[in-house]
């Protein structure tokens, strides 16, 4: 009959679908192998080495090493200058990603250009730029000197530069997202008489909060371990213009190893506690 399939076609339809099934499970096992060992090589056994190395002296020299007043100077301008270079960069990050998304106009592709140029140009250059601008020799630097105003080799220079390298992570994390969602709703509330502010916090907020705590969560990873920038502006002044990267360098460059692992291994507590928090967040969006 028509309707009967005869037993022998389905055992060859398992014989002949069972290689290629064969063929895709070697494959996947094969890149999940690969990107297991990259991952090894390059990220898992570099964090091993670094707490394997902090600890090799024992707890009493790593915990002399972080409870160096040095080390605690650089740990506080860490945080100092990531508290207030990542706020204003949210706050650039949100009108920059509002005004792309919800307005037509003139220059609009050479904002977005502009916001991308950090991620183009080498940290250092961008120091370099912040020397040549308000440097002693620099343009604004006579004035700022009769004014007795320090940028360069003082916290502000390292708040610039820091504010150089990280401002576009908010508005990339922002304006994809704010270009899918369109301005329907927000078209929809001013029909209704709200006014700018409260369709910001009523709509326009609710839709992107969280994207804009990635976008924040990754500003302040980078602004914590950023190295090239700051270095350039910084001086290198122990106790007072050295953040936490840059301590660690002079540590490694003066062999004091254990003690330069030792605040390394801070920054990558640092690192794991914003990834951490992150994935939390990731699982509670789902969620």
């Amino acid at each position: 009959m028509a309707g009967i399939v005869p037993a022998g076609a389905s055992v060859k339809k398992r014989a002949s679908a069972s290689p290629a099934a064969e063929e895709k499970r070697w494959v996947k096992w094969t890149l999940i192998s690969l990107a297991g060992l990259v991952l090894l090589w390059l990220i898992v056994l570099p964090l091993v080495t670094v707490l394997t190395e902090a600890l090799k002296k024992g707890w009493d020299v790593y915990i002399a090493a972080l409870s160096d007043p040095d080390a605690l100077s650089a740990l506080r301008l860490t945080l100092l200058v990531a508290a207030i270079a990542v706020p204003l960069n949210t706050i650039f990050g949100v009108i920059a990603a509002w005004t792309i998304t919800k307005f037509s106009f003139k220059g609009k592709q050479l904002l977005v250009t502009l916001i991308d140029l950090p991620f183009a140009v080498s940290p250092v250059i961008g120091g370099l730029i912040f020397v040549l601008v308000f440097g002693r020799q620099g343009w604004f630097g006579p004035w700022l000197t009769s004014q007795d105003i320090k940028i360069i080799f003082a916290v502000p220079g390292i708040v610039l530069a820091t504010m150089f390298v990280t401002f576009p992570f908010v508005a990339k994390e922002l304006i994809p997202l704010m270009e899918e969602q369109g301005t329907k709703e927000e078209e929809a509330a001013v029909t209704l008489g709200a006014k700018g502010w409260q369709i910001f916090t009523r709509v326009t907020l609710p839709n992107i909060k969280w994207g804009l705590l990635y976008g924040i969560i990754l500003c302040n990873a980078r602004a914590m371990g950023e190295f090239g920038a700051v270095s350039v502006v910084s001086g290198h002044i122990r106790g007072e213009t050295n953040t936490l990267p840059l301590h660690v360098e002079i540590l490694y460059n003066e062999y004091q190893f254990s003690a330069s692992f030792a605040a390394a291994s801070l920054l990558l507590l640092l690192a794991l506690i914003t990834l951490l928090f992150k994935n939390w967040l990731t699982r509670k969006n789902v969620h």
